[in-house]
């Protein structure tokens, strides 16, 4: 049983308010109201990618080495900076700041706050509960993106036009860049002091890059980072597509018909659904991993069973059946919550806790690297030919490698 006290509430109120990201299920109607094209958008997308895996390992170090805290509060002000511009300047070249801006924030945050939760759990002999205490967490962050949802329609709607949907997430930003001043000092990890600023920052990146080098030194390691970047890029190129496809069916269905802006409502009140169901997930993937003998296993089986599910629905979109697809892909985001906290539960028993930020950095820019490479060849064979045969080809592709980069246990 995870202990309930103040601590495990900030973990999950930070989850919660960074998930308030209103602009997630409405990014592509936004650009388009503004008059972004298609190929601008994907432009946009491709800065905000490498932007993400250029910044990556320089801000992993820097919350390894100055503060995670000091990272955590650089992330939310980059974010909050990208928001205001999405909201107040319009135009592409504006819009290429933005997310710039944006890829800051992420690579500032990614793994950082991981990190944090890991450290708490080792300071406080909790290590045995990983991934209950972090699925906990991380059901409250899949809680607040079903509140998000709701809210994201309710401000279309009221307001008439997406931009407000920016506006708005600055309010959240803002309440989860105070909560992380109130985070204990200890949690921004051991690091060695020595005299002058200049001297301990060189001294710690040097610690830093050279005990993360050992630690790669380790083929399980090694393999525990691909897996999961892998698993998790074919999940971030593939879930958006469900867009379209909901649109198919939401087309073809009576409900709310005549009301203004009703596709958004009924997108809104899908995701809405879906991310509870998520919420869930994650809460119970300590019992999900309790179906194993070990996590190497877990995590395997999962990998494969997500492949086989975006398979599956390229299959089922070929023969013209998509609510099937919409259902697999409903399994898909339940089993990426399942895994999710099992793959940092695994990466962290084989990995410094010292480097554990930048270590989970090094696996967010493997995802981003395979999401760079995926995500343009998703969208040639989408338009050249369609959507269905994109998904099989891309998780044949993912199925293929699979045995490079098998997990195994040191009990296994």
């Amino acid at each position: 049983m995870i202990p309930k006290n103040l601590q495990l509430f900030k973990f999950s109120a930070y989850g919660f308010l960074k998930n308030q990201r209103f602009f997630d299920i409405f990014i592509l109607l936004f650009f388009l109201e503004q008059g972004i094209s298609f190929l601008q958008i994907g432009t946009l997308i491709s800065i905000r990618e490498i932007s993400i895996l250029i910044f990556e390992i320089p801000t992993g170090f820097v919350a390894d080495s100055l503060g995670r805290r000091r990272s955590m509060v650089f992330a939310f002000l980059s974010y909050i900076l990208s928001f205001i511009i999405f909201f107040f300047f319009p135009g592409f070249l504006l819009y290429i700041i933005a997310m710039i801006f944006y890829a800051l924030g992420e690579a500032f945050r990614t793994g950082t706050h991981k990190a944090m939760i890991l450290h708490y759990l080792k300071l406080n002999d909790l290590l045995h509960l990983k991934v209950e205490y972090y699925g906990y967490t991380r059901s409250w962050s899949q809680m607040g993106s079903a509140l998000a949802a709701l809210i994201a329609g309710g401000i279309v709607v009221y307001s008439g036009e997406y931009k407000y949907i920016f506006l708005g997430s600055i309010i959240p930003y803002i309440l989860a860049l105070v909560l992380m001043l109130t985070y204990p000092k200890e949690l921004d990890g051991e690091r060695e002091q020595k005299e002058g600023l200049l001297t301990n920052i060189r001294h710690n990146i040097k610690m830093t890059f050279s005990s993360l080098k050992l630690s790669f030194k380790e083929p399980i390691l090694r393999k525990a980072l691909i897996n999961s970047a892998v698993f998790d890029g074919l999940f971030k190129t593939v879930k958006d597509y469900i867009q379209p496809i909901l649109q198919i069916v939401i087309v073809s269905t009576p409900f709310l018909l005549g009301m203004e802006k009703r596709e958004s409502i009924l997108i809104a009140i899908v995701y809405c659904i879906l991310y509870i169901l998520t919420s869930c997930a994650s809460r119970n993937s300590g019992k999900f991993k309790n179906r194993f003998s070990t996590l190497s296993i877990a995590v395997n089986s999962s990998y494969i069973a997500g492949v086989l599910l975006v398979l599956l629905s390229g299959l089922f979109f070929i023969v013209k059946l998509e609510l099937i697809i919409i259902f697999l892909f409903i399994m898909l985001y339940i089993l990426q919550n399942l895994r999710r906290p099992i793959n940092i539960g695994f990466i962290s028993e084989n990995i410094s806790h010292d480097v554990m930020a930048s270590g989970l950095s090094v696996e967010s820019q493997l995802k981003t690297i395979f999401v760079a490479v995926m995500s343009p060849l998703m969208g040639f064979i989408a338009d050249s030919i369609n959507i269905g045969t994109a998904f099989i080809i891309l998780s044949s592709l993912t199925l293929l490698i699979f045995p490079l980069i098998r997990v195994s246990g040191k009990k296994d």
